[in-house]
């Protein structure tokens, strides 16, 4: 299946926070979106491997996402170098999308930056046709995305676009309450976390409401882009 925005995120639950509100705006447009999450988020603190599965999968069919696959890469240990990269290659070739979103460049936890990196690394040799991969026994053609663009984590960092998600708010709070072991829960016991505590969820409306007045919405979603983007039109910018 060819996509049209391919999300690339370590953790399950990044893209939820970051870009959902995009991602469900985009598939109510007709385009195909999907999520590769690098790892299973194994360290995380609360919850399991096996329940960020499940509540994977459960956003997955708030959003209705087109796929949703995971690497299974080590939480927290992967690396930025060639066998990782190789991994992201295959996905990025098989699903072949126009553009791909993924992790913040710089962030409170160190694997988001390290993503980010090797996502942006990867999505340039995909595109290199002396790099070989298989996928299934199937060799691969080589394909590079035209454009990519990290969402903005947990730190501020200024937009270089904002997406208005205004109508597709709701759905991404719902997408994001699907990791019930993850975020504020009053009906979960578990240990309090940096991201369990209701003033974090708070602070994901406030950031998506000062997005949203900065281009004359209610809600919005920011990224940045590593290189210098460009219009047809002067007209397509609001």
């Amino acid at each position: 299946m060819k996509l049209d925005i391919l999300v690339l995120a370590v953790h399950p639950d990044d893209a939820e926070l970051g870009c959902s509100g995009t991602i469900v705006k985009h598939i109510a447009l007709g385009k195909k979106v999907g999520i590769i999450d690098f790892t299973r988020g194994e360290l995380g603190t609360r919850g399991t491997a096996e329940t960020r599965d499940e509540e994977a999968a459960e956003s997955a069919k708030i959003m209705g996402l087109h796929a949703r696959e995971n690497l299974k890469l080590r939480d927290g240990f992967f690396k930025n170098d060639e066998a990782h990269q190789l991994e992201v290659i295959k996905m990025i070739r098989k699903y072949q999308p126009e553009i791909v979103l993924t992790n913040a460049l710089q962030d409170r936890h160190p694997d988001h930056g390290r993503a980010g990196d090797l996502a942006d690394e990867a999505c340039f040799l995909s595109g290199l046709v002396k790099i070989n991969t298989e996928l299934d026994g199937v060799a691969q053609g080589p394909w590079r995305p035209r454009l990519v663009l990290q969402y903005i984590q947990d730190r501020y960092i200024k937009p270089d676009v904002i997406v208005d998600i205004s109508p597709y708010f709701e759905t991404k709070l719902t997408a994001i309450k699907a990791f019930k072991t993850q975020f504020f829960n009053p009906d979960l016991d578990g240990p309090d976390t940096y991201i369990s505590s209701p003033e974090f969820f708070e602070s994901v409306i406030g950031r998506a409401r000062e997005f949203g007045k900065a281009v004359g919405g209610t809600y919005g979603e920011g990224f940045t882009s590593r290189k210098l983007l460009g219009v047809d039109s002067l007209f397509n910018l609001s």
